[in-house]
């Protein structure tokens, strides 16, 4: 079965991915694809110099992400041309990743995909779980781990589909408001509702 992961920042949904990965399920991880594909010599790589200048490529060759992300973060246009860049670029190597793991016969394949519904990549998943907690602690967890203002956590929860919207097209959801434990037990009882659990 391919299970979607998602959540929305600051969720912890990457703590949900650890905890699968423990328990031995092979992941596919947009975000680090979203790396892989913009490494020194990647035709992406070109694309992105072509359309943003030689400013967002560092001396060594490599993307200068500080660089790209001030360009993009106050010009949704500008945004939004790099998006149309990238994420077929992903989606190409996320789904390259799922067929090697299918051909090595891994029964459940999980795909961490932090904008799984603002991308319309359900049809990539048999089932979506997604990770959620109250507005507050979304807001207490970003602003202490990015040492945000609340106008800059506000600005960036707010970029994303309110996860209210997620939980209502989610199949399975995880509270994580309250201990590691707790979101653990949710996790397992969820697998095992699936019979996926690895005994």
């Amino acid at each position: 079965m391919i299970i979607g992961l998602t959540g929305s920042i600051a969720s912890g949904k990457s703590t949900v991915s650890n905890m699968l990965k423990e328990l031995g399920y092979p992941i596919v991880d947009a975000d680090l694809v979203a790396r892989v594909v913009v490494e020194k010599g990647t035709e992406t790589l070109e694309m992105i110099k072509e359309a943003f200048g030689q400013e967002v490529i560092a001396e060594d060759g490599s993307l200068n992400r500080g660089k790209l992300g001030e360009i993009i973060f106050s010009s949704p246009s500008k945004r939004k041309r790099l998006n149309d860049i990238i994420h077929p670029a992903i989606r190409v190597e996320m789904l390259r990743q799922k067929g090697e793991l299918l051909k090595k016969d891994r029964p459940t394949i999980i795909m961490d995909i932090p904008l799984l519904f603002e991308s319309k990549l359900q049809s990539y998943v048999e089932k979506i779980l997604v990770v959620t907690v109250t507005e507050e602690t979304q807001l207490e967890r970003l602003m202490a781990r990015n040492n945000f203002t609340l106008e800059e956590a506000k600005a960036r929860i707010q970029s994303q589909l309110p996860l209210s919207i997620k939980e209502k097209e989610a199949d399975a959801v995880i509270y994580n408001n309250g201990t590691l434990e707790s979101t653990e037990q949710q996790l397992k009882k969820i697998l095992s509702d699936w019979n996926l659990l690895i005994a």
